[in-house]
């Protein structure tokens, strides 16, 4: 072997994926000191992601001043990737569940007017592309306060401007969208956002219905919520001719996909669709002789939309096979094995606590490495003796 591709998500709450990545290689080193060891740190669009594709691409943090979910200022920061001029933004970094505490958490009054911030700012600093997380929000709102901050007018029935936070509440005194003074340079920025939820704006799945209860709503809020983005629906196609009220993925972070698709002409894409595209993968995958993925849990869910089987789809198309490494393998974890990963390590090589096992992690990561390529090599020595 000569090249080995190593394409980890990060151990949640435990290790970035360029850590897991580097344990990784210190394992595969002590077996093989001379091979080429390519890290590429790998996300599925969620928590991690900015971290993830700051360290692949050796970007940095740009910290922003914006409103919160509650309408207090806070501190976002979004990763920046001067390169390629690419910003990467977490919405839950300016409007997420974290930031809202006690009465707060009330998904009537809370807004996403601080994502729009980020994305100006990033515009600002010359972003060809944005890339969006939208996981963790505390918001409810359609996306109507980030279309506030990006230069959306929102008008009642009198025909006036509603001075107000855009959020959930608030979209029950829009009669109708004017977008003249929306900034320009939206429409020339190509903004992606990571999704990998199938939930409609409205309806029994959609937002208010299947996310409004862990943001704060009641029973009778959530309909309330819920008839509210109902009717935005019908105003986005009437006033901006975009029809996006059941599109699969609209009601993600309380109808901020809907509201990036309608409002900022965003594409919705999978997750790690959208980080192996960014990372270049596949350009480094070639000509690889193994790659190495994994994430803190493999389980059955691992095939579906998670970054070791976005990985294993990259590498297919060049016929390199695929090891993941958890740190725990589940009872049915061997469902991977039909969605293109080869075989499944664990780096728990005992049964141990979770503390424990996250103290001992990045020594388990590379003794698990260190197994896998001495197994590898066992195969090659007894295929060569046939």
């Amino acid at each position: 072997m000569k090249k080995i591709v190593i394409a980890p998500d990060s151990f949640k709450g435990n290790l970035t994926s360029l850590q897991v990545a580097s344990c990784l290689e210190k394992g595969i080193k002590r077996v093989l000191p001379k091979i080429k060891c390519v890290k590429i740190p790998m996300a599925d669009g969620g928590e991690g992601t900015v971290q993830s594709m700051v360290d692949a691409a050796k970007g940095k943090f740009v910290t922003k001043r914006v409103k919160g979910p509650a309408g207090k200022i806070v501190t976002a920061k979004y990763g920046w990737l001067a390169k390629d001029k690419i910003a990467v933004i977490e919405m839950a970094e300016a409007s997420g569940l974290p930031l809202v505490k006690g009465r707060e958490k009330n998904p009537l009054k809370t807004t996403s007017y601080g994502t729009g911030q980020l994305i100006l700012d990033a515009i600002d600093k010359g972003a060809k592309k944005i890339i969006i997380g939208i996981g963790g929000s505390a918001t409810n709102d359609g996306g109507v306060g980030m279309a506030q901050a990006l230069g959306v007018r929102f008008l009642n029935a009198s025909g006036k401007e509603i001075k107000e936070l855009g959020s959930g509440g608030m979209i029950a005194k829009v009669a109708r969208i004017d977008t003249q003074a929306i900034d320009s340079r939206i429409s020339k920025t190509k903004i992606v956002v990571a999704c990998d939820v199938e939930n409609p704006l409205f309806g029994k799945k959609g937002a208010s219905h299947v996310f409004g209860p862990q943001k704060g709503a009641t029973p009778k809020m959530v309909q309330q919520l819920d008839e509210n983005l109902k009717n935005l629906s019908k105003l986005m196609k009437r006033d901006l001719k975009k029809d996006v009220g059941r599109m699969p993925g609209a009601g993600a972070a309380g109808g901020l996909g809907a509201g990036l698709v309608a409002f900022a002409g965003a594409k919705l894409q999978s997750g790690i669709d959208i980080v192996v595209q960014a990372t270049n993968l596949a350009k480094y995958i070639k000509g690889a002789d193994l790659v190495l993925t994994g994430e803190g849990r493999v389980d059955f869910q691992t095939a579906f939309g998670k970054t070791p089987s976005g990985v294993a789809k990259a590498a297919k198309k060049h016929n390199v096979p695929v090891i993941a490494i958890g740190g725990a393998l589940s009872d049915d974890a061997r469902q991977v094995f039909d969605h293109g990963i080869d075989c499944i390590e664990s780096a728990a090589a005992k049964d141990m606590s979770l503390e424990t096992a996250i103290q001992n992690s990045k020594q388990d990561l590379a003794n698990a490495a260190e197994r896998v390529i001495r197994m590898i090599l066992i195969g090659k020595n007894m295929a060569t003796k046939k």
